[in-house]
């Protein structure tokens, strides 16, 4: 399904270090969840989004990063892909239906930002080729962290230490990739 066209982001956004990130990222992620987007083409609808509640932010390879997970069987991960930035948008409480529906619902299948009254923007940042590249967030959200691509890895059942994360998480086999990016910025309004 063609996802509503994003506009380009505009004045009124400040950059800002993944360092000063506000709060804490386990409860930011954990309890009160993010978006994933990516894509590379969201001026006419190559992009999607999923919530997440999984990831995390941390310091690799000499390099402030950010950490997302998506599921084999998601429609975001065809756009993280094959794309080289992908964006992590965290929003207040009142966000909280539109974060559900985004996790609930397939963008196969709904144009989320219609069905939430989300508003796309687009914040460009260079891409793994050094040329400008669409990293895809939302008007609505309080931060938008802006990633490049440095890692991919799919989990595997092989991997667990712990056989009661395989067995309850994955009763399905469907596994997660994860991906790396360097925290290239994080959007604030200003």
């Amino acid at each position: 399904m063609k996802q509503t066209n994003a506009v380009p982001a505009g004045a009124g956004w400040v950059s800002k270090s993944i360092r000063d990130f506000p709060g804490s990222p386990v409860a930011r992620i954990g309890n009160d969840w993010m978006l994933v987007t990516s894509g590379d083409d969201p001026f006419s609808g190559g992009w999607n989004t999923m919530t997440a509640s999984w990831g995390g932010f941390g310091v690799l390879w000499g390099r402030d990063i950010a950490v997302m997970f998506i599921r084999q069987s998601r429609r975001t991960l065809e756009f993280a892909e094959r794309t080289d930035l992908f964006t992590l948008s965290f929003f207040s409480a009142g966000y909280r239906k539109a974060l559900d529906f985004c996790g609930e619902k397939s963008g196969r299948d709904y144009d989320k930002a219609a069905e939430t009254a989300l508003t796309p923007i687009v914040f460009e940042k260079e891409g793994a080729d050094g040329k400008a590249a669409p990293a895809t967030g939302f008007a609505e959200a309080q931060e938008i962290v802006i990633c490049r691509k440095l890692y991919t890895h799919d989990f595997a059942p092989g991997g667990f230490l712990d056989p009661s994360i395989d067995s309850g998480c994955y009763p399905q086999k469907d596994y997660h990739r994860m991906f790396i990016g360097e925290a290239l910025a994080m959007m604030v309004k200003g």
